[in-house]
């Protein structure tokens, strides 16, 4: 049977493992019917606003055998678990459900190491959300075997979406926090990752998804800009710094992230392992 992917949510990082998986036959949804080209011209495009069920899902629910669940949740919860659990865990030939969280349920570790098993401690609302999320996609793991698998990201960057691109549109900025780190994670390493994990499922398993170092962001914003041979911008004391409540939300947790499990249990080796490298293939159109 060819596998049948059904991406709740078809934004950057389901494309791109949709573009690493051509052969597979795929339905994602959308708020707006966008006309993809090229190497997602095959993608079925399914309208979903969160509110109800796709009245198409009946049609090809037979079909679907791995389900990206990628749809953040809101203040009312997880609107894709409201409206689209009870069917889900009723479809008959469905091998992997992927959920895409997030590294911010561990909060703030002070500069530590999260790994899978540390505890979440989320220090802002919308990890709060991402916990709750991943609880009530894994009780459906344990109440009905729905093959849940749970992949927390950190920063995603990738083509279009890094900080040459911000440099270029004057929106980047180098803000400075004494000892504070990010995680990060190229695109196409995640969808590497996830391509792993469907050839060879483990129901319940939680992952982390990240490359090899952590760094202090305005680090990347300087290597973007000599990758283009531009000045940076000013260093800006974030204590002092101009920037909006969801902006300095972002300085709440400092910690670095563990990828040893996928390491280790998918086998994978980061085809971008530092955002050096990252950003230099992607300087270089690669």
């Amino acid at each position: 049977m060819m596998p049948g992917l059904f991406c709740v949510g078809f934004g950057f990082t389901a494309q791109e493992l949709v573009r690493q998986n051509p052969e597979w036959q795929v339905w994602g949804t959308s708020r707006s019917r966008q006309v993809f080209e090229g190497d997602l011209s095959h993608v079925k495009l399914i309208g979903f606003d969160g509110s109800q069920a796709p009245i198409e899902l009946d049609s090809f629910a037979d079909q679907i055998t791995h389900i990206l669940l990628s749809v953040p949740p809101n203040d009312q919860g997880d609107p894709v678990f409201a409206v689209l659990a009870e069917k889900l865990v009723q479809l008959k030939n469905l091998k992997w459900v992927g959920y895409l969280s997030t590294t911010g349920v561990y909060g703030d570790l002070q500069g530590g190491t999260a790994t899978e098993d540390t505890a979440c401690n989320p220090s802002g609302v919308r990890g709060r959300r991402r916990v709750n999320a991943e609880r009530q996609w894994l009780d459906l793991y344990e109440k009905y075997q729905l093959p849940v698998h749970i992949f927390r990201l950190p920063g995603i960057y990738g083509p279009g979406r890094n900080q040459m691109v911000s440099l270029q549109k004057g929106k980047a900025h180098r803000i400075v926090k004494e000892g504070h780190v990010f995680s990060r994670i190229h695109v196409s390493d995640i969808a590497a990752i996830l391509s792993a994990s469907i050839g060879q499922p483990n129901p319940g398993r939680i992952y982390n998804v990240s490359d090899d170092l952590a760094a202090p962001p305005q680090d990347v914003v300087t290597y973007a800009a000599k990758l283009l041979g531009v000045d940076p911008p000013p260093y800006q004391d974030f204590e002092t710094a101009d920037l909006s409540p969801m902006a300095r939300s972002f300085y709440s947790d400092n910690k670095k992230i563990s990828n040893a499990r996928i390491k280790s249990e998918l086998g994978i080796s980061l085809r971008f392992p530092t955002y050096k490298v990252g950003l230099k293939a992607l300087s270089k159109g690669l």
